[in-house]
């Protein structure tokens, strides 16, 4: 069957048609067996039938609309049948789910999901045999299709031009591969590695050029760009890690002056999940967003690299005395930047505390308050502990359990309250048993303590879902609070509306909360009314308390 015939039947792919043509108009091969035999290869209806498959599975990856939401539904299954072991004798529906579920079909089902989700359907070459001459060097000849997707750049330049970057070798004076982008068209062609040495693109020799020149020869390059390369001496193919962070920075490759190739960079925002694909490199990661799952991973600073500029634009703050006093409790050894993370499952029957973290004044308490009264019997708050005397009409146990101030003040000493402060010579305080107890008890614990609480919640133990209830404009503070007629909570002597200071003290104070701490929330709900902040705060505790959630991994170990 000839070329032409081969183009005209639609079954036959157009790629291999073009490639048996090209290859009756070459050469280089040492006999015509050899011809023979390959384009027998790319004209069997075998080798045509798995092109075409993977071309379209290779197309509905790529599309945004198709891309997989998990590429782990087997281990979800296996954790579901644990759960549903445990409650076979309840429901008989539960037990046909459980039956179903270990079904073999079923099963290889949802491998093939996860092979497909994890794009394990790409062929996975042998490294080429080295059987040479001592004086004979091993070449390979590589072509990639140039698209509109960024494609090979420079490490000192800003122009990537294949999934790849190149750098000169600073022993050799050879161009060399020095990053595949995971995701990338050197990535899928499985075809060209690190260290691998640039001889000729496009038929033009690179020896003694710079990167840059190689980059315009790729720039000016039109349809199909072929590189002769010789191999590294020690390569492996590139898998992706299954590492997911929550990033705990802000970040924009094009205000970063350090990053080797600003169109390889990947930015992203403060509380985005980053799949990080590669950690070979110290300073740079290859990552890409959770929700972008089929795009081309980019560059982002590694976690060591992080720390490093920001102990250092500390340093040079305090230098030049531009620390500002509110800052000053900041956790000085905490360091922000990635924070390993999984799904957390939701468990019948137990409930990730509530925990709701606010500026003074701007209304968590009477919140939680609202979220409580809807209904008491799901919903509770820990009896808080103090050392004031009861009052005329308080019962123990009710407002407030009263203990003496020697108890309170070893029990605070040994760590056994998650916040407690003091107020007019008595002290206040809530227990992290009290919290245990009504998560132990199968209710749903609401909390809306001091923001530095935080460090005592965030534990394994606990996993709470902790909510920033944040300020509006100053505008919209004082117009709601006005309309409301609500009275001042800075003043427990006079009822009284808010001032604008109070106003500004609240927005300043909720501005520092998400400086010193916004990295450990899980949601933000604005307050300009109440009733419009309970409804979504009765969202976010169903969200908790009924989808799978990314919380840190030790949390999920």
């Amino acid at each position: 069957m000839t070329a032409a015939v081969m183009a005209a039947d639609a079954s036959y792919d157009p790629v291999l048609s073009k490639l048996v043509t090209s290859l009756k108009e070459a050469e280089s091969l040492s006999s015509e067996q050899e011809l023979g035999f390959l384009q027998n290869l790319l004209e069997s209806k075998e080798i045509n039938a798995l092109v075409n498959v993977h071309s379209k599975v290779g197309k509905v990856i790529k599309d945004e609309k198709c891309a997989p939401l998990m590429s782990s539904s087997i281990q979800v299954a296996l954790e579901v049948l644990e759960q549903l072991s445990q409650r076979c004798h309840i429901s008989p529906l539960c037990k046909e789910i459980f039956y179903l579920l270990q079904k073999p079909h079923v099963q290889s089902l949802l491998a093939s999901h996860d092979a497909i989700a994890q794009k394990d359907f790409y062929p996975h070459l042998p490294d080429i045999p080295i059987e040479v001459d001592e004086d004979e060097e091993t070449v390979k000849i590589v072509q990639l299709v140039k698209s509109n997707e960024p494609l090979v750049g420079a490490q000192q330049s800003a122009e990537p031009i294949v999934g790849a970057t190149i750098k000169t070798d600073e022993e050799t004076g050879k161009i060399i591969i020095a990053r595949i982008m995971h995701g990338g068209a050197a990535d899928r062609s499985g075809l060209i590695h690190v260290g691998d040495e640039v001889i000729e693109v496009n038929g033009i020799n690179v020896e003694g050029k710079t990167p840059n020149d190689v980059l315009t020869i790729l720039q000016n390059s039109e349809g199909t760009i072929t590189f002769k390369l010789v191999p590294s001496d020690g390569k492996s193919g590139q898998r992706e890690s299954k590492v997911r962070v929550r990033a705990h920075f802000e970040y924009n490759p094009e205000n970063d002056p350090y990053i080797p190739c600003k169109e390889a960079g990947l930015g992203f925002t403060r509380g985005e999940i980053l799949h990080i694909v590669g950690q070979d490199d110290g300073y740079w990661w290859q990552a890409r967003k959770e929700c972008e799952r089929t795009s081309r991973a980019g560059l982002i600073p590694s976690r060591a690299l992080q720390e490093r500029r920001i102990i250092h634009e500390r340093t040079q703050k305090e230098t030049n005395g531009d620390t500002k006093n509110e800052n000053d409790d900041f956790d000085r050894e905490l360091i922000a930047t990635y924070e390993e993370v999984s799904k957390l499952y939701p468990r019948p029957g137990v409930y990730r505390p509530i925990v709701l973290i606010g500026a003074p004044g701007i209304g968590r308490n009477e919140l939680k308050r609202r979220l409580v009264a809807r209904n008491p019997d799901k919903y509770r708050s820990p009896v808080p502990y103090t050392t004031r005397a009861m009052r005329p009409g308080e019962v123990p146990g009710r407002e407030y359990l009263f203990v003496t101030r020697d108890k309170m003040e070893a029990d605070v000493s040994a760590g056994k309250f998650i916040e407690s402060g003091e107020y007019k010579g008595h002290l206040y305080g809530t227990s992290a048993e009290s919290v245990k107890a009504i998560v132990n008890s199968g209710h749903v614990c609401v909390l809306s303590p001091h923001y530095q609480a935080i460090k005592s919640l965030r534990t394994p133990q606990l996993k709470p879902f902790i909510i920033h209830i944040r300020t509006p404009s100053f505008d919209r503070l004082k117009a709601t609070r006005e309309a409301h007629r609500a009275r001042s909570t800075f003043d427990e002597l006079n009822s009284r509306g808010f001032t604008d200071d109070e106003f500004n003290e609240m927005i300043t104070s909720d501005e520092r909360i998400n400086f010193l701490y916004g990295h450990f929330f899980d949601e933000e709900i604005v307050n300009e009314t109440l009733a419009t902040a309970l409804e979504q705060l009765l969202v976010c505790v169903e969200r908790a308390e009924t989808e799978p959630l990314w919380a840190p991994s030790s949390w999920v170990q």
